[in-house]
C-alpha cells in the first residue's frame, strides 16, 4: 500500500508539471491512464470493483410491508398534486385524499433498460456516496429551470459513474458549475474512478456477475466521453441505456402501491426514463391530528422490481401543469 501510495503521488506530480508544458501533448493523460492500471492491479481488480457505488439504492432498499396491490381505491379521483401548498424548503404540503403530478425523472443506472408496460416500481430513498449531491442536484434545478433536462441527466449519468470532476470537459461541466456549491463540486472526487484501460476492463468484468458487466462497461465509456469533451446526448444515451426490454416480475405488478415511511401511499407509472406519473394517497386519519406531511420527491427514487431495469429519481417539477385547475378539497395543512 506505501508503495501504492508513493507511485500515485510520482504520476500526479508528474502529470501536474506536464500540464505547464504544452509540448508534451497528451503524456499526461497516458500516465493518468497507466496509473490508474496500476492502481487497479496493485489493489487486486476485485478490491478495485468493491469501491463504493454512488448510488447503491436497489429493490432490497424497498419496504413492501403494507403494500397495495394496483386495485387498491380503484375508482379514486385523483387532483393535481402541484396544486397543494409548497414547503418552503421544498416539495408540497400533503392534505387529505388522492393526488397526481407528472414530473421530470432522471435515471440513476448507466447499462440498463428504459421502463417497459408491466414494470413495478416501488418507492426507495436516495442512497449510496453521492445521495447528498444528487438530491442537491435535483433541488438546485429547480431554482434553474433554464438548465436543460438532458443537461442535468448528463451530470447525473456522470456522477453515478464516478467520473472525477477534474474529467469534467464539455457542457457537463458548466451544468455541475451551475448546479453545485464550490465545496459540492470538490467532493466529486471522493470515491471517483479514473478511465479503466481495455485490459483491466476485460479482467475486471471477467469476476462480475452477468447483470453488472453492462453496467461497469457502460459506466467506464461515460468517463470516456465525458472526458473528450466531444459527446453528444445521443452519444451519452446509447451507453446509459440498453435496447430491449427487462422481463416483468409478477410478483410486482404496475401500478402497486408502496406505503412510505411518513404513512402515506404512493405509486409510479414511468413514461420513458424522463418522465414518470406519481400518484399520492393520504388517508384521512393520517392528517387528522395536525401531522404535517410533505411530499418532497427530490430524495425519492422509483426503484423497480427488476434489476435490470432502471432506478428512476423524482422530481418536485411538473410538466404540462395547470395551474388554472382547483382544488376540490378544502386544504387547510398547519
Amino acid at each position: 500500500m506505501k508503495n501504492l501510495k508513493i507511485m500515485l503521488f510520482t504520476l500526479a506530480f508528474s502529470a501536474a508539471n506536464l500540464t505547464a508544458n504544452a509540448q508534451f501533448g497528451g503524456l499526461k493523460d497516458k500516465l493518468l491512464k497507466v496509473g490508474t492500471a496500476q492502481g487497479a492491479k496493485a489493489l487486486g481488480v476485485d478490491k478495485f470493483l468493491k469501491q463504493p457505488e454512488a448510488i447503491s439504492t436497489n429493490f432490497e432498499d424497498v419496504n413492501r410491508e403494507g403494500e397495495e396491490m394496483p386495485g387498491f381505491n380503484a375508482n379514486a379521483k385523483f387532483q393535481p398534486l402541484y396544486l397543494l401548498p409548497k414547503n418552503p424548503d421544498g416539495g408540497f404540503v400533503l392534505c387529505e385524499g388522492f393526488y397526481e403530478m407528472t414530473n421530470k425523472s432522471y435515471c440513476l443506472k448507466a447499462g440498463t433498460f428504459a421502463p417497459s408496460k408491466g414494470d413495478g416500481y416501488m418507492f426507495a430513498p436516495v442512497l449510496g456516496q453521492k445521495e447528498e449531491i444528487v438530491v442537491s442536484i435535483l433541488k438546485s434545478a429547480e431554482k434553474h429551470p433554464e438548465v436543460e433536462q438532458h443537461d442535468i441527466q448528463v451530470l447525473l449519468w456522470t456522477i453515478i459513474a464516478r467520473t472525477k470532476f477534474a474529467d469534467h470537459a464539455g457542457q457537463v461541466k458548466v451544468t455541475a458549475i451551475k448546479l453545485l456549491t464550490p465545496k459540492q463540486l470538490t467532493q466529486l472526487e471522493g470515491g471517483a474512478l479514473g478511465i479503466l484501460p481495455f485490459d483491466v476492463m476485460e479482467k475486471a468484468k471477467d469476476q462480475l456477475p452477468s447483470g453488472l458487466k453492462a453496467v461497469f462497461e457502460a459506466e467506464n465509456n461515460i468517463r470516456q466521453l465525458v472526458s473528450s469533451g466531444n459527446y453528444t446526448y445521443a452519444d451519452m444515451e446509447k451507453y446509459a441505456i440498453l435496447a430491449g426490454m427487462a422481463p416483468p416480475r409478477a410478483d410486482v405488478p404496475s401500478g402497486i402501491w408502496t406505503k412510505h415511511p411518513d404513512g402515506y401511499y404512493v405509486r409510479y407509472f414511468p413514461s420513458g426514463y424522463a418522465i414518470t406519473k406519481v400518484q399520492v394517497y393520504v388517508p384521512k386519519d393520517l392528517v387528522a391530528n395536525g401531522n404535517r406531511l410533505v411530499y418532497d420527491a427530490a430524495g425519492d427514487i422509483a426503484c423497480p422490481a427488476n434489476t435490470d431495469s432502471q432506478r428512476l429519481v423524482q422530481t418536485n417539477e411538473p410538466l404540462n401543469a395547470n395551474y388554472s385547475a382547483k382544488l376540490s378539497t378544502i386544504c387547510n395543512p398547519k
